[in-house]
């Protein structure tokens, strides 16, 4: 029989800054959630991301940080941009990505009459990729980038009528 897991989240504290920054576990980790943020990930960082972001949020795990997520775009009546969506890696498998995005779901359509979800995930982030149609989300483009080493990457671009 598994242990039940239980979900929770509250707007991201300064408190919270130290425990976040741990979750990316390396350099790609990174790039995947904050592809601007130069590795490791620090706490002035972190701040200064949500100081420009809107509606940083923590998933708790029984308690416990276990993801983050906020919005790096946001136009009120149309739709929201979900950034900076990281998992703690010893919360990994335990749905807290996926109940996270419904968070920022319920936030975009409250705060903002956001009548769609825009989500990005980089070509090498296979998590992502395999999440975010299971949660909804159609592909809506691919742009190229360039990753910190100056390789061409795709920015895969999904969409959700909200």
């Amino acid at each position: 029989m598994s242990a039940t897991v239980y979900l929770s989240h509250r707007p991201a504290a300064a408190v919270d800054l130290a425990e976040i920054v741990s979750f990316p576990q390396d350099a790609d980790e990174l790039f995947f959630c904050y592809p601007k943020a130069n590795w490791p990930l620090s706490i002035g960082q972190l701040a200064a991301a949500m100081a420009e972001r809107r509606d940083s949020n923590v998933a708790l795990l029984d308690g416990r940080v276990a993801g983050f997520a906020n919005f790096y775009q946001w136009q009120y009546d149309d739709h929201c941009a979900l950034g900076n969506l990281m998992v703690a890696p010893w919360a990994r498998g335990h749905g807290v990505a996926h109940y996270l995005v419904a968070v920022m779901e319920q936030l975009a359509r409250e705060h903002y009459h956001a009548k769609r979800m825009q989500v990005s995930c980089f070509n090498a982030n296979s998590a992502g990729l395999l999440l975010y149609p299971k949660l909804g989300y159609a592909l809506s483009g691919v742009v190229e980038r360039r990753d910190p080493k100056d390789q061409r990457v795709a920015l895969i671009q999904f969409s959700k009528p909200l």
